[in-house]
């Protein structure tokens, strides 16, 4: 979610419209404008971007956007663009974890490290980092060059990180990535960070963000900034297009997301959770999502969006649509007279709908950039692709999408004629949810699995797309032989993760399963070995596993049973015999902790019962102020607790006293359990 300028991309653009009048354009945007009394500042390439501080400074802003729309039509119109040549590009985003696979926060130290290296960028998190690949022509050895220059950057990377005890990883989300770590603590301290996440929040309709994700698990969670976002990594692929092209290889873009995301799904556990297999989709739109449910059927657009129709008449619709949708969040101190620039021949930087571009989110993102020889370029860039599993595998996934476009635009003259944009939009959901098990309502009212569209349609297209592009032919072969392999093994990263992750759960507990899943991966990427031959993941991988660090909310039972003080205690005891448990939580009707039952309390008065005949209710024999402990806490503090007050259980709950989950000797045993299990393993092979 950065918003600064990197590489060639001399802008990130991205916009969409309806033909609006200005004035009537400028009305609507002028409504309830997005201010703070302190001016925040940002740097934007060569710009100083921040929060519009009054209403008048607003509109010339708004001015300013709007006079960028219309020198770039004037520039379309004129065919100022660059048609010659054909490049690609990249970014690689990576989170940074610890020797214990959790994230490492060192972000900054990195950059330090690293300040001689212009390619490397902060990200929103101070456990993120970017890497801007070098652009190139579409042709010849492109795609193998591609492969090298990312794994030598990533080389730099780890050596330097290694000096901070910490490593980077390529995954679409970290397994081992904990609530916790999404604090406002661990947003990268610039000041376009801190503007950002006020903008936003300004624009926030309730009370909190909302989360919620249902796969084999449930993920319903709030939370109170949009810094979830900073789960999501992933390898953003760029494709340069002529301007009079743009509109129908845009289309084969947003037909060809779900497909491709499919075959390289690789995101499916989120804070322990198994959801969607590209879980990223729903964690970016949903972590900025301002809306609000209500009463009424309003429609109203996310800032993260795949689109509401197909392209019809240029890149201006994308702009003009997102500008008519998504209110200004940022202004610009440098103001460029684009109108006046375009007059006088002079290329301008539109410098405010770039600004504007930085705020609104396309999964196929329209860019705006200028070349080094000066001509205005423009790109379509590909968000729907995820971090690795390995570098391999995300070049793979990169040739496999860059050949579909070549493919498609000579294959179809225009692919709207095809398919229903609402069925292409439902393919990217139904890709989201079930990646390479996805059924798609494909082209020409046909249904079609995953893995039968990819190695009869798609695999042949993508080869004859690379071929016209002239791209050698051993790198045709060796990155769509990556994915022909996903495709006949059936497995992608999410896949494997999925099957190894629930296979773990039957052996060890959650922390320690995700630790080993993490662990895995980083030192299958080390090797890389392309997500088709990874083994399933095993327990007895994990060289070292330190429970000490963890947190209660890493451990803690969040299935709980619990009752309220009018129930009878007949029940609570019939209830604890069925689950085999010993601590009943009591709750009132909005699940704050009131009491704690106790099976040895149960037994007492039960006996007791039985001599009197007299009925008895929780409140009169549950404890009534229990201890309790924050999921935050760590299990050395719970253990402390417990032991001090010699306690077999502790309630978690939060600020609001509201439970959320329960931490018992047995969950301590298990754990004692498991590092006996390994302190012998060692032993033994000593």
């Amino acid at each position: 979610m950065a918003l600064n300028v990197k590489g060639f991309f001399v802008s990130n653009t991205k916009n969409q419209a309806f033909n609006f009048k200005k004035a009537n354009l400028f009305l609507q945007l002028e409504v309830q404008p997005t201010i703070l009394p302190e001016k925040l500042t940002l740097h934007m390439g060569e710009q100083k971007v921040h929060l519009p501080s009054d209403k008048e400074e607003l509109r010339s802003f708004i001015r300013s956007l709007l006079d960028d729309v219309h020198a770039f039509d004037q520039m379309i119109q004129e065919n100022w663009f660059e048609e010659d040549v054909m490049r690609i590009g990249a970014e690689q985003e990576m989170v940074l974890v610890d020797k214990n696979h959790k994230i490492a926060t060192v972000a900054l130290q990195a950059m330090e490290l690293m300040k001689d290296y212009p390619w490397l960028e902060s990200e929103l998190a101070q456990f993120n980092l970017e890497i801007t690949l070098t652009p190139q022509e579409f042709t010849g050895p492109c795609l193998s060059n591609l492969e090298k220059e990312t794994l030598q950057r990533l080389a730099i990377i780890r050596e330097n990180l290694a000096t901070l005890e910490a490593a980077p990883l390529l995954t679409g989300i970290l397994p081992t990535l904990r609530k916790s770590d999404l604090s406002l603590d661990n947003l990268t301290p610039k000041e376009r960070y801190k503007a950002l996440m006020s903008a936003i929040n300004q624009q926030l309709l309730g009370s909190e963000y909302q989360l919620r994700i249902s796969g084999i698990d449930e993920l319903i969670l709030k939370h109170d900034s949009p810094m979830l976002e900073a789960c999501n990594t992933s390898f953003q692929v760029h494709l340069q297009v002529t301007a009079q092209e743009f509109v129908k290889k845009y289309n084969i873009a947003q037909a060809l997301a779900g497909p491709v995301m499919a075959i390289a799904a690789n995101s499916p556990l989120v804070f322990g959770r198994r959801l969607w297999h590209e879980s990223r989709i729903a964690m970016f739109q949903q972590s900025i999502d301002t809306r609000s449910s209500h009463k009424h059927l309003r429609e109203r657009s996310p800032r993260v969006d795949f689109g509401n129709d197909w392209l019809k008449d240029s890149i201006l619709d994308i702009y003009r649509d997102d500008i008519a949708r998504h209110r200004v969040l940022m202004s610009s101190d440098t103001h460029e007279d684009s109108l006046k620039k375009v007059a006088n021949g002079e290329i301008p930087k539109l410098k405010a709908l770039q600004v504007h571009n930085s705020t609104v989110y396309r999964w196929n993102r329209p860019c705006y950039g200028i070349s080094e020889n000066g001509k205005p370029h423009l790109r379509i860039e590909n968000r729907v692709l995820p971090a690795g599993p390995t570098v391999l595998d995300e070049v793979a996934n990169a040739a496999f999408w860059l050949g579909l476009m070549i493919g498609f635009d000579e294959k179809y003259e225009d692919i709207s004629k095809h398919i229903l944009f609402a069925e292409a939009r439902d393919n990217f959901m139904k890709a989201a949810n079930y990646g390479i098990d996805t059924t798609f309502s494909w082209l020409n009212d046909t249904k079609i699995s995953a893995i039968d569209l990819v190695k009869k349609e798609l695999l042949p297209v993508a080869r004859r797309g690379l071929e016209l592009r002239n791209v050698n032919s051993h790198d045709i072969e060796r990155y769509l032989g990556v994915i022909e392999a996903r495709a006949n093994k059936h497995m992608n990263g999410a896949r494997w993760l999925l099957r190894g992750y629930t296979k773990l759960l039957n052996e060890v507990g959650k922390d320690e399963a995700l630790t080993t899943i993490t662990a895995t991966m980083l030192q299958n990427q080390l090797n890389e070995t392309p997500i088709h031959d990874w083994p399933s993941p095993e327990s007895k991988d994990l060289a070292e596993y330190k429970p000490l660090n963890l947190t209660v909310g890493e451990c803690m039972t969040t299935d709980l049973f619990t009752v309220q003080k009018e129930d009878i205690i007949e029940l609570v005891g019939e209830m604890m015999d069925w689950r085999k448990i010993r601590y009943m939580p009591v709750e009132d009707e909005k699940g704050k902790l009131v009491g704690l039952v106790t099976s040895r309390l149960i037994i007492r008065e039960l006996i007791k019962e039985k001599k009197k005949q007299k009925t008895v209710t929780v409140e009169e024999i549950m404890i009534k102020e229990p201890k309790t402990i924050s999921s935050e806490a760590s299990v050395k503090e719970a253990m402390h607790k417990m032991r001090e007050n010699q306690l077999g259980a502790l309630p978690v709950t939060n600020e609001q006293n509201e439970l959320i989950g329960i931490i018992t000797e047995m969950d301590f045993l298990r754990i004692t359990a498991r590092l006996l299990d390994r302190l012998e393993k060692v032993v033994n092979h000593n």
